[in-house]
C-alpha cells in the first residue's frame, strides 16, 4: 500500500530571497508545533504582479497590493492554506473571506542608511542622489535634506545593494529587518532611530494570512502567534485604515508595547517632506485598535489641505 505524500499544509509566498526566508521560518515553526519534518509542509512560490514590474514605482502601477494579489487569489481558490507576507506589503483592506491570523515576533523595525560617500543622511554632499521608491522614505529624507535628488530604486534587497555599488545613486534607505534576515547587516552604514525616521506600519513583521473559514489552520497558527506583535500590528493597521491614503501618500506608523501600555507614533507627510503632521497617542493595550483609529482620525482631521488628496 502506497503512503500518501500530500503535504500537511501549503504555504504561499513570493520567490525573492527575503520572502523565501520568511516562509521557511514560518514552516520551521509550524513543523515544530506539529512534530513533523519541515518537508511535510510545502512552500508554493507565486510570482506576483509586483515582482514582474521593475521599471517604475509600484505607486504608479496600483500600489503595494500588487505584492499580494496573486497569492491571495491562490488562497481563495484553495491552492494554498496560508500566505506569508511582509506585513508592510499587505493592503489595509483584505479581500472578503481572508484574514491576518498570526504574526511572528517582530524583527527590528528601524530603517537604515546605506551609503559610501557619507556616514549618515545629514552628511551626504549637497544635491546627492538617494535611491528609493518609497513615498514615506522619500518624504522623511526630504524633511531632513530638501536638497537631495530622489532616484527610483526597485528590486529585491540584493539588487538594490548591487545598484548602489555600481554608483547608480549615492545612498539608499532600507529596512533593517530584511538586512538582518538575509545576513546583510554588515552593509549598513547607520541605523536610524524611530524618532528620526518613523517606520512603515508593519515594518519588520511577518504576517500570516488565511481563509476566515479555515478554523483548523487558524487554531494551528494560534500556537505560533506572537501576541504582542499581532496587537501592535492591529494598532498600526487601524491607524493606516482610517487615513486610507493612496499608495503615493507618505505615511509612517509604529506602535511600541511596554507592559500593559501601547504607544503609537503616526506621521502623514507630503512627498517633498513639507507639509507634514505627526501625532502620538498611548493607552491601555486592550484599546490598541481604538488608539490606532483615534490617531488616524486626529491626523485626518488636522492634516493640512491636500495631504490626503
Amino acid at each position: 500500500m502506497t503512503q500518501s505524500t500530500a503535504p500537511i499544509l501549503r504555504i504561499g509566498t513570493r520567490g525573492s530571497p527575503l520572502a523565501l526566508f520568511q516562509a521557511r521560518t514560518v514552516r520551521a515553526r509550524l513543523a515544530g508545533v506539529l512534530g513533523v519534518a519541515e518537508a511535510a509542509i510545502e512552500i508554493v512560490i507565486i510570482r506576483t504582479t509586483g515582482d514582474a514590474i521593475q521599471d517604475r514605482p509600484l505607486a504608479d502601477a496600483g500600489g503595494k497590493g500588487l505584492f499580494t494579489k496573486e497569492i491571495e487569489e491562490a488562497l481563495l481558490d484553495g491552492r494554498i492554506d496560508l500566505a506569508v507576507h511582509s506585513a508592510k506589503d499587505v493592503p489595509t483592506l483584505l479581500p472578503a473571506g481572508l484574514m491576518l491570523a498570526a504574526c511572528l515576533e517582530r524583527e527590528d523595525p528601524r530603517d537604515v542608511f546605506i551609503g559610501h560617500k557619507a556616514g549618515s543622511l545629514a552628511d551626504l554632499p549637497q544635491g546627492a542622489s538617494l535611491g528609493t521608491t518609497s513615498p514615506r522614505r522619500q518624504a522623511i529624507a526630504k524633511r531632513i535634506r530638501p536638497d537631495l535628488r530622489i532616484v527610483p530604486l526597485r528590486g529585491n534587497v540584493e539588487t538594490r545593494l548591487r545598484k548602489l555599488e555600481a554608483g547608480d545613486m549615492d545612498a539608499t534607505i532600507l529596512a533593517l529587518a530584511g538586512m538582518k534576515r538575509l545576513g546583510l547587516a554588515a552593509h549598513v552604514t547607520k541605523i536610524m532611530d524611530v524618532h528620526e525616521f518613523l517606520p512603515a506600519a508593519g515594518q519588520g513583521v511577518i504576517g500570516i494570512e488565511i481563509r476566515e473559514s479555515d478554523t483548523r489552520t487558524r487554531e494551528l497558527l494560534a500556537r505560533i502567534d506572537h501576541a504582542a506583535t499581532s496587537t501592535a500590528l492591529a494598532c498600526e493597521r487601524a491607524f493606516l485604515g482610517v487615513l486610507d491614503g493612496s499608495c503615493k501618500t507618505p505615511i509612517g506608523g509604529y506602535a511600541e508595547i511596554t507592559g500593559d501600555t501601547i504607544h503609537l507614533r503616526g506621521l502623514l507627510a507630503h512627498p517633498d517632506g513639507d507639509p507634514s503632521l505627526a501625532y502620538e497617542l498611548r493607552g491601555p493595550l486592550a484599546d490598541a485598535v481604538k488608539i490606532g483609529t483615534e490617531a488616524g482620525q486626529y491626523i485626518k482631521r488636522e492634516a493640512p489641505s491636500g495631504l490626503l488628496a
